[in-house]
Order: structure tokens, then C-alpha cells, then sequence
């Protein structure tokens, strides 16, 4: 029988663990959906909303979580602008530890199982040989739409923190930390980013109940008139002394100021003061979305790993890339 229990907050230190240890020994081989930060920010940010649609399951070896897998079914989504789309497909994170690719087969078979009838999609690095053999086998082939020239495919980038430029921001601007400018702010900074949006004060709470947030570690930029004009969340993997950087966004009418430069600046310092020796960001890789690339590649992040988009339709026929998903803010 196909195991359908929903992903729970104890799940997550568990798949966080495993990213950690993916992380320390093959890092291309981890995916957008699958890193520490990454885990902590979509669970938090989605579970009230759309966890009832979340099932997963876990592979163990012994006492350790060696494989999981967190599918994504269909689910409305509601914006603050009132807007509703609905998510008629699949996709799937997972993480599988390269010592134990046999297990590679079961993650896809539990998918299909759970997913069983609607369109699938699903996201391994290109890194990952064995895994794209075993999804071709079972039917998966190349999502040409997420490939495009203005496709939804990501990359993973990184940079070492050895030598960081000072931030320098316009005249009247400062930093600020979640800590100090507290939760209504930082909701409306991510609002202000990213509208329309479907996150909220309860998902900002949610963010914040994760082990991995630090509210010192959530960076704001303040605007002379006291708009929260561009922000950041930060977590710190203090394992692998990285940090990565989820999400990033700035409110249009501050874009091009150079704010989003100086706040990630100003955060690489404060990781580093952390413990952190490492930094990571993804961002869309597609041709036509250069504008987020362009900056990480301006603050010294090289490209790590990227996505192979993989799609398995419920009809021949059916093309359209699933709607939503772990990359939906």
C-alpha cells in the first residue's frame, strides 16, 4: 500500500540532518528544494496553508535518514491581492545519500504512487547520473517548457566569505534585523517583494518556530520614510559553516539603489561574525531571468549545481509545467 502520511515539523531536523551530511561530501548533488535553508523556508512559509497536501516518506538505515521524499498535490493557492490559482499537478522534492542510490527506485515508485494519475514533476541536479538513468527508466523525460529561454529551472550558486567588501548603502538608509524591526515588518517587507503574494503573519510565524531561523540573521533594509525596502533570511548551517541566503526581494519602487547588493554585503559579514566560512544562493537560471543571477554572479557566487527538470504526463499529449510547488512564494 502507498504510505501517505504528511510531512510533520519533526520530519524536518531529520531531512535537514541529511542535507548537512549530502552537503559535506558531494554539495552538486544537492537540489534547491533539498537544502538546509531551503527545507526550513518552504515548510514554514506552506505548512498551514498547504500541508494537508504535503505527503512524504522516510528511508532509514539504522537510526539514520538516509532518503526522503515530499510531494507537492494538487492545492489552491490564495494571494493577498485576492487572487486564487490552482495547482492541478505534482512535483517532488528528495534527497537521496549517494551511498545509498539503491534506494533511488523506491522514491520514484512512492511518487508515482501518491501522484498516481496527474501530471509529475520533479527537479534532480544534473550532477546526479545515477538518479536521471533510474527517472528516464520509469518514464520521466526532459521538461522542455522548464528549460526555455524563460523557464522556471534553478540554480544553486556559492562563494567563500575569506574576503567580503564593506556594504555601502544610499544616504538616510540603514540595516536592520527581524529581531529589531519584529514580525509585522518583516511580513510586509516579503509582501512588499514579492507581490502578489500568499504569505502571511501565521506563515511568518511558522518561518520563525523552525530550528534553523535566527531573527539576527533576517536582514532589512530601512528607507528614510520607514519602509522595510529590501530583505533576506539567512540560515546557517553550522555543520558545514555555510549560510545560505532565502529569500532575497526587494520593494519595487527601491529597485536599482543597489540596496539588495549592500543588505547580502552586510549579511555575509554578519554570517561570518557567525561562524560561517561559506555562502550559498539559487536563483532562476533561465536566459531570460538574468536580473538575479547577474547580481550573485556581481557579489562573487559562481554557479554549484542546477536543476534537470524532469516531467512524466498523465496523457501523451499533456505538456503544461505543474503550477506551485517548493519554489512558489
Amino acid at each position: 500500500m502507498t504510505d501517505v502520511e504528511l510531512l510533520t515539523a519533526a520530519d524536518l531536523p531529520l531531512m535537514q540532518g541529511l542535507a548537512q551530511r549530502v552537503t559535506a561530501s558531494r554539495p552538486d548533488l544537492i537540489s534547491a528544494g533539498a537544502s538546509y535553508g531551503e527545507l526550513a523556508w518552504v515548510w514554514g512559509k506552506g505548512c498551514a496553508s498547504y500541508g494537508g497536501s504535503w505527503p512524504r516518506r522516510l528511508w532509514f538505515s539504522g537510526d539514520e535518514l538516509v532518503a526522503w521524499g515530499w510531494a507537492f498535490l494538487p492545492h489552491q493557492v490564495r494571494r493577498n491581492d485576492g487572487s486564487v490559482t490552482d495547482a492541478t499537478g505534482a512535483c517532488l522534492s528528495y534527497q537521496v545519500h549517494p551511498d545509498h542510490t539503491e534506494l533511488v527506485d523506491e522514491v520514484i515508485e512512492w511518487y508515482d504512487g501518491v501522484a498516481a494519475g496527474l501530471d509529475r514533476t520533479v527537479s534532480p541536479t544534473t550532477a546526479e547520473e545515477f538518479a536521471l538513468q533510474r527517472w528516464a527508466a520509469h518514464g520521466y523525460v526532459t521538461d522542455v517548457g522548464a528549460l526555455g529561454d524563460t523557464g522556471d529551472w534553478t540554480q544553486l550558486n556559492e562563494r567563500d566569505l575569506t574576503d567580503v567588501e564593506r556594504p555601502v548603502l544610499p544616504a538616510g538608509f540603514r540595516f536592520r534585523t527581524a529581531d529589531e524591526a519584529g514580525p509585522q515588518a518583516a511580513v510586509r517587507a516579503h509582501l512588499d517583494a514579492w507581490s502578489p503574494s500568499a504569505y502571511t503573519a501565521r506563515s511568518y510565524e511558522d518561518v520563525r518556530r523552525t530550528a534553523a531561523y535566527r531573527g539576527d540573521l533576517h536582514v532589512l533594509v530601512e528607507a528614510p520614510d520607514g519602509t522595510m525596502a529590501s530583505s533576506t533570511i539567512m540560515w546557517l548551517d553550522e555543520a558545514n559553516k555555510t549560510v545560505e541566503f532565502e529569500p532575497v526581494g526587494t520593494h519595487p519602487d527601491y529597485r536599482r539603489l543597489g540596496l539588495a547588493r549592500a543588505m547580502m554585503l552586510h549579511g555575509m559579514h554578519l554570517a561570518r561574525a557567525a561562524g560561517a566560512t561559506h555562502a550559498t544562493v539559487v536563483c532562476l537560471g533561465a536566459p531570460g531571468h538574468p536580473k538575479a543571477r547577474g547580481l550573485y554572479y556581481s557579489l562573487g557566487f559562481r554557479e554549484l549545481s542546477r536543476d534537470a527538470p524532469l516531467i512524466k504526463t498523465k496523457t501523451a499529449r499533456a505538456s503544461k509545467r505543474s503550477v506551485g510547488g517548493p519554489r512558489m512564494t
